[in-house]
């Protein structure tokens, strides 16, 4: 159990370390008007938090910095919400003034803005596609023998598959198939359309139609609906503007890192509700060893549709980046329910 006196002491060196990059003596603590301690005094409970794996000593200075136990007591005891500007609140409320109706869009620009104000690497695991429902299909043909089908989704996100038609098909053989369709497929989950067009396709079958069989025979090897997790980044080199990747191999390491998307999904605590911190050795990444990445969701009423990460140095001004997560998240919740809601109407 810490005392006050190291309490205050541990956080004012975090605070200290955060702001100038550069290791913390006791002699710029006891100028500080909020430590009313001697720096010998200061001294003392300086060795005694580094004793206890709080702060650690660098090889090149007679300063401390905080260990990563010292950031994570200061995050799980100490961490209090920054206020947020009018202004910083104003640049996050422009994404949703533009009125896009594609929410990648949104998202895309979330990323760069929480960037800009975070100066931080940010990344956005968008919305998981599956998670879509259809709200219209339509076919439009290009040339005599092919289309290309277009299925618009809930969130207005928008799939376009081309297909193959079969010699001597009429325009009211495509109309009555996407009357099938939309009377079948609408509010379907949209990885569940290529099953559900299947059975549309037996049907068809059955009733002995063959002309639409053919049809819907090409359009179902068209339809499979691939899922990846979308990632966006902003500011994916804003990372390296900071001390820490001065180094060259830090800094490769990290880029190497960002550069396999398949990985970036491991960051995100994707069951977890709400803001999440991991800092350094705890992101279980070689690569992230120097990092701390704070993370929130953000979801259409109950359920959590994404993410977002902020990644710094493990220096990172954690109090602005909670705060900024909070706002962003919430607002990016409200406005993608809006959307849903406004598609669904």
């Amino acid at each position: 159990m810490l005392t006050n006196r190291q309490l205050l002491i541990l956080q004012v060196t975090v605070d200290d370390f955060i702001d100038t990059a550069q290791p913390v003596g006791s002699r710029q603590l006891s100028k500080k008007e909020e430590v009313p301690f001697s720096p010998a005094t200061i001294r003392n409970e300086m060795a005694d938090l580094e004793e206890m794996g709080f702060l650690e000593k660098t090889h090149t200075s007679s300063g401390r910095v905080p260990s990563q136990k010292g950031y994570r007591y200061n995050v799980d005891n100490m961490l209090t919400p920054q206020r947020i500007s009018q202004s910083e609140i104003k640049q996050i409320r422009s994404i949703f003034e533009e009125r896009k109706v594609e929410t990648e869009q949104i998202i895309r620009k979330s990323a760069e803005i929480i960037s800009e104000l975070t100066n931080y690497t940010s990344i956005m695991l968008g919305l998981d596609v599956r998670k879509h429902r259809v709200k219209r299909f339509s076919i439009v043909p290009l040339s005599s023998d092919s289309a290309v089908a277009i299925i618009v989704t809930d969130s207005g996100h928008v799939e376009n598959r081309l297909f193959s038609i079969p010699e001597n098909f009429q325009a009211s053989d495509i109309e009555r198939m996407i009357n099938l369709i939309n009377e079948r497929l609408v509010g379907v989950y949209l990885h569940e359309l290529p099953a559900m067009l299947e059975a549309v396709t037996l049907n068809v079958l059955q009733q002995n139609n063959g002309r639409l069989n053919h049809l819907f025979g090409s359009l179902n090897q068209a339809m499979t609906i691939e899922h990846e997790d979308k990632v966006y980044y902003g500011g994916k080199l804003q990372i390296l503007n900071q001390p820490e990747f001065n180094d060259v191999e830090k800094a490769r390491s990290i880029m190497n890192w960002m550069d396999h998307v398949n990985q970036i999904p491991g960051i995100f605590h994707l069951d977890k509700k709400g803001i999440q911190i991991r800092i350094g050795s705890e992101n279980n990444d070689l690569a992230m060893e120097g990092c701390s990445v704070i993370t929130a969701s953000y979801g259409i009423g109950e359920e959590q549709v994404g993410s977002i990460a902020i990644i710094g140095p493990t220096r990172m001004d954690y109090r602005r980046v909670v705060s900024l997560l909070d706002v962003m998240s919430s607002d990016l919740s409200r406005e993608l329910s809006k959307i849903l809601h406004g598609h669904q109407g």
